[in-house]
């Protein structure tokens, strides 16, 4: 029969279980896992567990504000946007999340994008393509990589957060073209700050394009959740996500009107596809709502994963430099994050070891996210449960 296999084997077999076989060989395999709900407490193999592996920071995702919100779009507009924006695809409630998006973070206008992986994915190539420069954080998020790679410009990264060392690799590039320096304000997975001030400084002294990813910062961070970039950081347009702090789905950049007409007719991850669905726009919209009548959230986020990283680091646990809801716990060997995740797993307490190329090689870790759906109480629990299991295991 035509179109029938000659072989009992496909011609991809082989390499692909050779790359299976280097994987498992170095710890590195993934596998996806099915979890029956989502929020504080999850039910694993029968028992419960404490989640610190959600990045629903503010636990805005079972917000009844949120809900009610995404189930109205849904009862008025249907179950999807049925066209690309430039089609027949943009709605009253997008140009709606827009106008509040560019409120919350001060500036004339922001853009939708369906996620924020097509938000970098599309923005840093309307920026800039092959005869120009970017100048990247070392551990920007793996989107921001691909999308240069997209852009084709030339690549020249800085030590991690080293502002001297982003100022040399500045003086010393003298090709032509534009340039552009791209940051994130909250590592995501270091929970670390970038020293924002400082770059755009330099920002300015080189005649730079600034763009700063606030994934993990907006919502959390400054006046009702506005993220870490202030308004006389001069930045050319800031990134951010929907599915983070604000707990739907999505993402967006804030920037200038004219740049925003500028992304529209060259960004083609926003171009090219389906408008994000009604329902994913008034959850939104929703907790943007929350985060106006009660912008004290972030803090007490804060609060509390202050008091839970210090309560780790006082044990000897090596959570990095993060100042934020993300706490890394770094054990370097990729095995031996992998043990203690499955030790913490069996105690009670839901982590995922964190390992290369996701993170730096000897910088495995578990990656600890603090949200609102922990009470003090389990932060408390959780901490003595976490620093016993590494204890066991022989990190302190």
């Amino acid at each position: 029969m035509s179109g029938s296999p000659t072989n009992s084997t496909r011609p991809e077999d082989d390499w692909l279980r050779d790359a299976a076989i280097a994987r498992e060989s170095k710890h590195l395999t993934r596998a996806l896992t099915e979890y029956p709900s989502c929020g504080a407490t999850i039910e694993v193999n029968g028992h419960p567990c404490l989640n610190f592996a959600s990045n629903d920071s503010l636990a805005l995702s079972q917000h009844p504000t949120v809900i009610a919100r995404a189930h109205d779009a849904l009862a008025t507009y249907g179950a999807g946007s049925t066209a690309s924006r430039l089609v027949t695809g943009t709605l009253p409630i997008h140009s709606e999340l827009e106008r509040k998006l560019a409120t919350l973070k001060h500036q004339e206008d922001a853009l939708v994008f369906g996620s924020g992986y097509m938000a970098n994915a599309g923005i840093i190539p309307a920026l800039v393509s092959r005869n120009d420069t970017i100048f990247a954080d070392r551990l920007c998020h793996a989107s921001i990589l691909d999308a240069i790679t997209l852009s084709r410009a030339t690549l020249v990264r800085y030590h991690h957060n080293d502002v001297n060392d982003l100022d040399k690799r500045l003086s010393a590039t003298t090709a032509n073209g534009r340039r552009l320096i791209i940051t994130e304000s909250i590592f995501s997975m270091d929970g670390d700050a970038a020293p924002l001030s400082e770059i755009a400084t330099l920002a300015k002294q080189h005649a730079c394009m600034l763009m700063i990813d606030e994934a993990h910062a907006t919502g959390i961070f400054g006046a009702k959740g506005s993220g870490l970039v202030q308004i006389d950081h001069q930045a050319t347009l800031t990134m951010g996500t929907l599915s983070k702090a604000l707990g739907g789905y999505g993402g967006f950049v804030a920037c200038s009107t004219l740049m925003k007409q500028h992304l529209i007719n060259t960004a083609r991850s926003f171009i090219y596809t389906t408008a994000p669905p009604p329902s994913v726009v008034g959850a939104a919209l929703g907790a943007l709502d929350v985060l106006q009548s009660t912008p004290e959230l972030g803090s007490s986020l804060l609060q509390r994963a202050k008091h839970f990283r210090d309560t780790l680091q006082h044990a000897g646990l090596d959570t990095g430099l993060s100042e934020s809801h993300i706490i890394p716990i770094i054990v370097g060997d990729s095995d031996a994050a992998t043990r203690f995740s499955k030790r913490l797993l069996d105690d009670g307490i839901l982590t995922i070891a964190i390992r290369p190329p996701t993170v730096p090689t000897k910088s495995a870790r578990i990656r600890l996210s603090t949200t609102l759906h922990h009470s003090e109480q389990q932060l408390t629990d959780a901490a003595a449960r976490i620093i016993a299991a590494a204890t066991q295991e022989g990190l302190i």
